[in-house]
């Protein structure tokens, strides 16, 4: 299942998507390429979502954002999902994920915080907030990870900056706003999801 972000690390986050919308803003970022999604347990009935997703696009990597606890993670699991998200480092969230079989991506901002998620067991961790942070940041830190750590750009990561973050050490990208709001039709959904697959590669070379 990690394969998929081998292919193209492209996380996208669908913070307020509702279930009557999930199978088809899903559909339209899929058909971009991007085959990771996490649904913000802050969105409306998110399990469901997550359930929907796991029902039809069972191919992909697809679970949640935003988990907090085990008893989060526990509820994913349920729902289906094997990505288990979270806007910080918490080593009790990390091991529960682990030991669910689900796909951590912890959210760091500083060298013991890395330590922490990958003696926790995640592999994938997320530079977040990475705008107010900036690509120095994640060089920094980068130098003193162990090669397998992998750090994703979330927050204010977009196809006109990837070739930056990406020079600066960057293994992938975790899309927001950029790519969806609830506000956004699913043909713009669609082109934007394009953009960001199109960013990314020009700015891989």
């Amino acid at each position: 299942m990690t394969d998929v972000l081998a292919e193209l690390p492209l996380v996208a986050i669908l913070r307020g998507v509702t279930p009557d919308r999930i199978e088809k803003v899903a559909g339209a970022i899929f058909e971009a390429g991007i085959r990771a999604i996490e649904v913000p347990l802050n969105s409306p009935d998110p399990y469901r979502s997550i359930e929907i997703l796991a029902q039809k696009f069972s191919g992909a990597l697809t679970g949640a954002g935003t988990v907090t606890s085990p008893a989060e993670v526990d509820r994913v699991a349920d729902a289906g999902g094997r990505l288990a998200v979270s806007p910080h480092t918490d080593a009790a969230v990390i091991a529960h994920a682990v030991k669910k079989g689900l796909h951590p991506m912890p959210g760091v901002m500083t060298p013991s915080e890395c330590y922490i998620a990958l003696n926790a067991g995640a592999r994938d961790l997320k530079l977040f907030p990475a705008a107010s942070l900036g690509p120095a940041h994640l060089a920094a830190i980068k130098v003193i990870l162990p090669p397998h750590a992998k750090l994703y750009a979330v927050g204010g990561a977009n196809p006109g900056n990837m070739g930056e973050w990406l020079k600066a050490g960057a293994a992938g990208f975790g899309l927001g706003s950029d790519l969806f709001k609830p506000s956004y039709d699913d043909d713009e959904i669609a082109r934007r999801a394009k953009a960001a697959v199109a960013g990314y590669r020009a700015a891989r070379g």
